[in-house]
């Protein structure tokens, strides 16, 4: 049996295998592309296309493909085969260095929201060399960019590295006026926290809301949810415990690090964490962490389920993502340090962040848009739209005394008294954590806590970076030939502080007093995908993006287009789905039922005169004017699609979707769920919320 440290890494052309298997010279040439950004001679791409190709096949290996990540949120392949033809009629194995560096998959059918017609095919995949290329059903996936035949960017990677570049730029800036000069690359690092849920598959395949739209659209909650607490963190059961086993090893494989795993709040969801990397890396891997979640659930004959909310009444799924900034050298620029007061380093670095997340709250907000999520916001198992930081007791305090010119006197470390002598002593933290607030700072990064499950995080860090390059590039440039830069830098940070404080907040973020203090503050509260997505395409939001070279004009606008085309055609779908199970299994098993009731109330007068038949006909009663309304409900739901697709323009239509379609969907669920809890279960036709979430035993 294999251990993990032999199995890690097992399915990827990493540093390891590369230092074994290339030539001393390509071996550093490909570095300084990796790590300086040095373009890479055509040359050495075929040797490392030969390499990577001998080693591929001797795993087994027939195709490569170039792996990218289109404007959908999710990857795409087209596989090739490494035979080419030879004068014999026979077939060798090749791979040249053009294939690996460069591919041409038929671009037409992906969204490109307006960058070109449906009938400009052409679109070109460039490798990603600081992503390592992997193994996958037989299949060399090589890691890589998309763009169109104009240039344009039709993917989610491109606009990534870009904004890794930016912020790479502006650190570099004010680090160097720290004299630091050693610094030579600044990156930012990522941990993506993965919640999901694990249904039993025989019945999630009688369910078509979850085949169709990956969530419930109707269900009564069970007797039981998730008030006893008792799944958190609870006893893994055996069977999800082997499906956790089998998922850590795939993705061991393919080098993710797959840390930590657990019971969350609902019954049958869990959770997965990997320690940090490199951002574009931590997207990749989290990318093929939730194929291979998907994937590997079917062993076990159970589904994943990744949507945001594919329950009522009971927590919906979030990711995580857990953002820091790092130097080469080691240094992590959010690590306060044992006297974070006397860190002015750190201090400027904390109020770029804070800086960033006010200037750019709409867009922070925009980047974790979707139909979704915004079942999830605002409810009592996520942050609210609110955009708000958490920093702490301690770090607020310092913030202030900065601001008001007074000394911080600092806080004294407390033992932790935990009144139990065996117990190991150790100090106590000088802060909570505070799980309600949209963008926390742990300790020594921030956690973006708002993404919704199944969203790429490209996006979110995306916004992260270049809000946060476009402050420290300001910084750098009001400090950069300062007569005396100690008392420009505290007048800096002074004025942050002072300015930006009201993003600021320590309390709990689902209290609604809170929502009405944010008002009062100023911080909007965008509750809907439409609602906030002309943030992104705002003469600020496009000198931004412009400015630091992460998205054209034009991209921008194709991404906003896309956001609410899907957000439309993501409510369109539910309604329908809505529609088909209400007229064609709900309405018929309720009429159904009634039918039976009366006829056993008919029987029951018939055999015994004297006895009453109140359950049956109260029933029958509840169930037909219950029915009656459900029926008129579906209506309206109907009309409200139709008028929906004469609307014009996609931003009229996605608010048409929000305000008319969305509603009727909600009344027309009211009416079915108290149907579902006055219908005999032999009846009803599908499963419960009962079965589906304690079906997994």
């Amino acid at each position: 049996m294999s251990t993990v440290t032999e199995i890690f890494g097992s399915n990827v052309f990493d540093d390891a295998t590369m230092r074994e298997r290339l030539p001393k010279d390509t071996y550093k040439a490909l570095q300084k592309t990796i790590k300086d950004g040095q373009l890479l001679d055509i040359q050495v791409a075929t040797v490392v296309a030969n390499a990577m190709k001998d080693w591929a096949i001797e795993k087994g290996a027939t195709h490569y493909t170039h792996w990218f990540q289109p404007m959908t949120g999710v990857t795409a392949e087209k596989h090739d085969s490494f035979i080419s033809p030879t004068p014999d009629g026979k077939v060798i194995m090749e791979f040249s260095g053009k294939e690996l560096v460069r591919g041409e998959p038929d671009a037409s059918s992906f969204p490109s929201g307006g960058l070109r017609a449906t009938f400009e095919a052409r679109g070109y995949t460039a490798w990603d060399p600081t992503s390592y290329a992997f193994l996958k059903d037989k299949t060399l996936c090589i890691p890589t960019a998309f763009c169109s035949y104009s240039g344009d960017s039709l993917d989610k990677k491109t606009p990534l590295l870009r904004s890794m570049q930016a912020i790479n730029k502006q650190a570099l800036r004010v680090l160097k006026l720290f004299g630091h000069d050693d610094v030579s690359s600044v990156r930012t690092t990522v941990g993506l926290e993965q919640e999901y849920f694990l249904i039993d598959k025989d019945l999630f395949d009688k369910r078509r809301d979850l085949i169709y739209t990956g969530r419930t659209l109707f269900g009564a909650r069970p007797p039981k949810g998730q008030e006893l607490e008792d799944h958190y963190f609870g006893s893994i059961k055996p069977r999800v415990h082997e499906f956790m086993a089998d998922l850590d090893e795939e993705l061991w494989k393919l080098g993710v690090l797959a840390k930590t795993e657990h019971n969350e709040v609902a019954p049958s969801q869990h959770e997965l964490a990997p320690i940090f990397t490199t951002a574009n890396i931590a997207v990749d891997h989290n990318q093929l962490t939730m194929e291979m979640m998907q994937k590997v659930a079917k062993r076990h004959n159970m589904v994943c389920v990744l949507h945001e909310k594919p329950f009522a009444g009971v927590n919906g799924s979030g990711k995580h993502n857990n953002w820091a900034i790092s130097t080469n050298t080691g240094v992590n620029l959010l690590e306060p340090g044992e006297t974070p007061y006397e860190n002015a380093q750190f201090l400027l670095f904390l109020c770029a962040v804070v800086k960033a997340v006010d200037d750019y709250q709409e867009l922070l907000r925009v980047s974790v848009a979707s139909a979704g999520n915004d079942h999830r916001l605002g409810a009592n198992e996520a942050p609210p739209a609110v955009i708000s930081i958490f920093l702490g007791d301690e770090l607020t305090e310092i913030l202030t005394s900065i601001e008001s010119g007074k000394p911080y006197g600092g806080r004294k470390k407390e033992q932790l008294k935990i009144g139990v002598d065996v117990l190991p002593r150790f100090f106590k933290d000088t802060t909570d954590r505070n799980r309600t607030s949209p963008f926390a700072f742990t300790g020594n990064k921030f956690e973006f806590r708002m993404p919704g499950s199944t969203l790429s995080m490209a996006g979110p860090n995306v916004v992260l970076n270049t809000a946060v390059a476009e402050e420290l590039r300001q910084f750098a440039d009001e400090l950069d030939g300062a007569n005396d830069f100690t008392s420009a830098l505290n007048d800096l940070i002074k004025r942050v502080i002072k300015e930006h404080k009201r993003i600021i907040f320590n309390g709990n973020g689902y209290d609604d007093a809170w929502i009405e203090e944010a008002l009062r503050r100023g911080l909007p509260n965008l509750r809907a995908t439409p609602d906030c997505m002309p943030a992104f395409i705002s003469d600020k939001s496009v000198s931004l993006f412009t400015s630091h070279n992460v998205y054209s004009k034009a991209e921008l606008q194709s991404h906003y287009d896309i956001k609410l085309d899907s957000y439309a055609k993501v409510v369109n779908i539910e309604a329908l789905t809505m529609l088909d199970m209400s007229k064609k299994d709900i309405l018929p098993a309720v009429s159904a039922y009634s039918e039976k009731l009366a006829e056993t109330a008919a029987t029951k007068k018939a055999v015994l005169p004297d006895v009453d038949c109140n359950y049956e006909l109260q029933t029958l009663e509840k169930l037909s004017r219950t029915e009656a309304t459900m029926y008129a409900r579906a209506c309206d739901l109907e009309k409200a699609v139709l008028e929906a697709r004469e609307a014009v323009g996609i931003a009229e239509t996605a608010n048409y979707y929000k305000d008319h379609v969305i509603p009727a969907m909600n009344e027309l669920r009211v009416s079915a769920d108290e149907l579902e809890m006055l219908t005999s279960k032999a009846y009803w036709p599908f499963p419960s919320y009962g079965d589906l979430l304690f079906g997994v035993r």
